[in-house]
């Protein structure tokens, strides 16, 4: 919007809205004009997508609203692709495309909102190259691949006045309004635990980092674009356009994946901020008889990771929260039938909030919530029907980058930086404690001394481990030359 040309669009949306005030007797409302719904060229958004397949297509379809917005541009290292590119491209015709994000953005400078779809590795850079001119943006979880990035952008939002939004649609869910009524309400009392867990991973993990293999890459990806801030290396099959979630280089784990969709549950309702500390253990594999793989590149079949927050507005007490994935569900707590589904229907994944009153279940995004209290009856969360896609959760992003910065709109998103970045922080703590657990220095009897197999203490204004200075360095990351930010 920074444009001149933005800036003519602006003033004469401007001017046409005081003209209407002024001499409304002689003009016909829009709806008579265009048909009921019709959206005038110069009151459309133009949105591009930086990563055009897969979550990235109906995250841009969503910000569309069906069709009363215009996609500009779309970018994608692999154009050719067969994530759901094409599909796209076939879709917005006149869009122009782009592999790389930076020259679409600055040549096409009257972009307004931005979708961000990539790999985990590449959120923050595409997010901060479009904040720095000015863009909205929407950007996929986790919203960044750690905990300094996660700050910069809730920092660099509010400095730049832009309107954000993270993809983790089930914070839109009306579901989580029954969790936070219920809580608010008393009926479970003060909250001392909670547990979420999660069925992921659903994609190769645990195992030995792949091979690179120049000879295996399709001709029309653009792997080193791929690549971005990570380390240069030679094509690595499978890891393009999914299975880079379980490499570190790359990706977050199942954490990463499922954090920002479950935690944000509790994490609502009790108020929450950062965590005072963060200690895990992981599932071990042994290929050989008493020889414990190690495989430091990338997450581990399974966690359990515990995570304290001090006591909250909402809730007078300490809260412990532990984390399990790789299909780890924790028991029924006392106040919930034995034959009754913990989260999901099917205990995949889901949230437990248990009280000294009683307990709150619900799934993924706090679909399905139930309400036990001890002693007494179940209740079930109403049948809450919402008739568009995701919630609405891009469409309410659009219309608050229309309403602009701190509006009423900007305001009651559910996930915008302001709330989604410490929620993130919180999300990638627990990696830290994961990638500090497989931290090890060989001893002079052969054997190793894991030294990071501790209780993480975290101070969280100042984004520093306090007793374990090797593990900040999982606080950031390291940049390949060109791609610092």
């Amino acid at each position: 919007m920074g444009s001149q040309k933005s800036n003519e669009k602006n003033s004469r949306r401007d001017f046409l809205k005081k003209s209407a005030v002024a001499s409304s007797v002689f003009i016909l409302p829009r709806h008579v004009l265009g048909g009921t719904g019709f959206t005038a060229p110069s009151d459309q958004m133009n949105i591009a997508a930086i990563g055009a397949g897969g979550k990235g297509r109906s995250d841009l379809v969503n910000a569309t609203v069906k069709g009363r917005e215009r996609v500009a541009a779309l970018c994608d290292v692999h154009l050719g692709g067969n994530h759901g590119v094409k599909q796209t491209m076939a879709d917005f015709p006149k869009a122009k495309l782009y592999e790389n994000f930076k020259q679409m953005l600055d040549n096409e400078p009257d972009i307004d909102a931005v979708t961000i779809s990539t790999p985990d590795h590449m959120h923050a850079p595409a997010a901060v190259y479009a904040m720095e001119r000015g863009k909205h943006v929407y950007v996929q979880k986790p919203l960044t691949h750690n905990i300094r990035e996660a700050r910069m952008l809730t920092e660099m939002a509010r400095d730049k006045k832009v309107v954000t939004q993270m993809g983790n649609q089930g914070a839109s869910n009306p579901d989580q309004l029954t969790v936070q009524k219920w809580f608010n309400a008393g009926l479970i009392g003060t909250v001392r635990e909670v547990k979420v867990w999660t069925n992921r991973p659903v994609w190769p993990q645990g195992i030995p980092m792949p091979q690179p293999d120049a000879s295996k890459k399709p001709a029309d990806l653009n792997w080193d674009l791929w690549l971005g801030v990570a380390s240069k290396t030679d094509f690595i099959p499978g890891m393009h356009p999914f299975n880079w979630r379980g490499w570190w280089e790359y990706g977050t784990g199942a954490l990463g994946d499922m954090g920002c969709h479950i935690i944000d549950v509790p994490f609502k309702a009790l108020g929450l901020h950062y965590p005072t500390d963060v200690e895990c253990s992981v599932g071990s594999l042994y290929s050989q008889m008493w020889q414990k793989d190690y495989y430091p590149q990338g997450a581990p079949l399974s966690t359990y990771v515990t995570l304290n927050f001090e006591a909250t507005e909402k809730n007078p007490s300490p809260i412990t929260m532990t984390w399990t994935d790789g299909g780890i569900r924790p028991p029924h707590p006392e106040a919930v039938p034995s034959d009754e589904p913990l989260g999901d229907e099917t205990g995949d994944n889901g949230v437990l909030l248990i009280g000294d009153k009683g307990v709150i279940s619900s799934g993924v995004y706090g679909l399905n919530p139930k309400l036990f209290i001890k002693g007494g009856a179940m209740e079930k969360g109403p049948k809450i029907k919402v008739d568009e896609p995701e919630y609405g959760h891009q469409r309410k992003w659009i219309d608050a980058c229309k309403a602009g910065f701190n509006s009423s709109e900007h305001q009651s998103l559910t996930s915008s930086f302001d709330y989604a970045g410490p929620m993130t922080e919180t999300v990638l703590m627990g990696n830290i404690a994961i990638r500090s657990y497989m931290l090890r220095k060989k001893k002079l009897n052969g054997y190793y001394d894991y030294y990071g197999r501790k209780k993480l203490l975290w101070d969280g204004d100042n984004m520093v481990i306090t007793n374990l200075e090797e593990a900040n360095q999982f606080v950031t990351r390291q940049y390949r030359a060109g791609w610092e930010i």
